[in-house]
């Protein structure tokens, strides 16, 4: 048994263990294990510092889950957008490929409850329906893989997958989506980064949400995944009480960067129930946007999106930077709260309308904008 299996057979995760160690009340914690088993592996758990900590948040069973009336159980769609079991299929080019349903550790806002922690294992048999899927769809260039965590398979199990998927021609891009890095970095060894290396192209998008993750033994993991070829991406939710200050996260994005790990995707918390008590406004992502934007690298600002639900996607959100738009300029703000005058091209190619040599961007005062607005304003009237 490796030792990252061993950490798993460690974990917290009955009634008994929470009662002890987070002082649960009992039947508190008997109704939140009907609701969504909790697994707290001993690494992941040596991270809390203090109880209600940003850690404890994202691991330890609370009571809010049971108070939560609104949220859905599949706020995604993914379940009427499967053809076939285990497979997702919202995009045109690219698919979900769930490959099992366990994780190293159970986050508190998981958006795929319903499924996670089933104790029965996926077989490679009840998988080739999914795999026949993909075949027969040619338009499929993009797989990825999730779960669960699909690096709680075994490396021989994972390997099968990985090969039966690199076999098919049309399939350019496989994506593992996994946690463990952040979570149980003890599963990445130099025997997975050889098996992971023999089917390039795979990209890693692995999953941070707090600086405290971001560790020496975290560091290592992903620094072995960037060595064996894999690019990684980070996904984050953006979750009260976690990561819901600027600060923070600009903290977070610099670390990620810092040990090679792309910030790719901020999240608005998903619909999901039991989640209702990590959910912020949408203004206050649009705050931490705009804290980043200018005043970080660009490497550092992930997309920040909303998976709207059912199933319409990753919309895009971004803080209001064009204040007004015409035929003739746009009125843009930039991160100063400077604003400034972007002219259009003429469309006439008669010399009296051609573009001059002048800039085509004019710095305005608040003044002139005020004056600009107000003018745009009464001619639209």
């Amino acid at each position: 048994m490796e030792l990252w299996q061993q950490m798993i057979r460690d974990s917290v995760h009955s009634v008994d263990q929470l009662v002890e160690k987070f002082n649960l009340d009992r039947s508190v914690a008997e109704n939140l294990d009907q609701f969504f088993q909790a697994r707290i592996n001993p690494y992941y758990l040596s991270l809390i510092r203090y109880p209600g900590d940003p850690i404890w948040k994202q691991c330890v069973p609370d009571k809010l889950e049971l108070e939560d009336i609104d949220g859905f159980e599949d706020p995604l769609a993914e379940d009427q957008m499967s053809p076939v079991p285990n497979i997702t299929h919202r995009y045109p080019d690219r698919c979900l490929f769930l490959v099992t349903s366990q994780c190293g550790m159970y986050c508190r806002f998981c958006t795929r409850k319903r499924k996670v922690g089933d104790s029965e294992k996926i077989s490679m048999k009840q998988l080739e329906s999914a795999f026949q899927y993909i075949e027969q769809h040619t338009e499929i260039r993009d797989v990825i893989l999730s779960g669960g965590d699909p690096l709680m398979l075994t490396d021989y199990l994972l390997e099968r997958i990985l090969k039966r998927l690199r076999a098919i021609t049309h399939v350019e891009i496989i994506r593992i989506g996994t946690k463990m890095p952040c979570v149980l970095p003890h599963r990445i060894t130099p025997k997975l980064c050889d098996t992971i290396k023999k089917y390039h192209p795979i990209y890693i998008n692995t999953h941070f949400n707090h600086p405290w993750e971001i560790t020496e033994e975290s560091m290592r993991a992903c620094g072995m995944l960037v060595d064996a070829g894999c690019p990684v991406n980070n996904q984050s939710v953006l979750m009260k009480g976690v990561n819901d200050d600027p600060a923070v996260m600009k903290e977070l994005l610099h670390k990620l960067l810092k040990m090679r790990v792309r910030p790719y995707y901020l999240f608005m918390a998903d619909e999901t129930k039991g989640a209702g008590h990590f959910r912020t406004s949408l203004e206050k992502g649009l705050e931490i946007l705009d804290n980043l934007r200018g005043h970080t690298s660009g490497l550092a600002i992930p997309h920040f999106v909303i998976d709207v639900p059912g199933g319409g996607g990753k919309i895009p959100m971004l803080p209001k930077y064009i204040l007004h738009r015409d035929e003739s300029k746009i009125i843009l703000r930039n991160y100063k709260n400077e604003h400034f005058i972007f002219h259009e091209p003429h469309l006439s190619e008669t010399n009296e309308n051609k573009k001059s040599n002048q800039p085509s961007i004019t710095k305005l005062n608040n003044m002139e904008v005020k004056m600009n607005l107000e003018e745009i304003i009464l001619d639209n009237n």
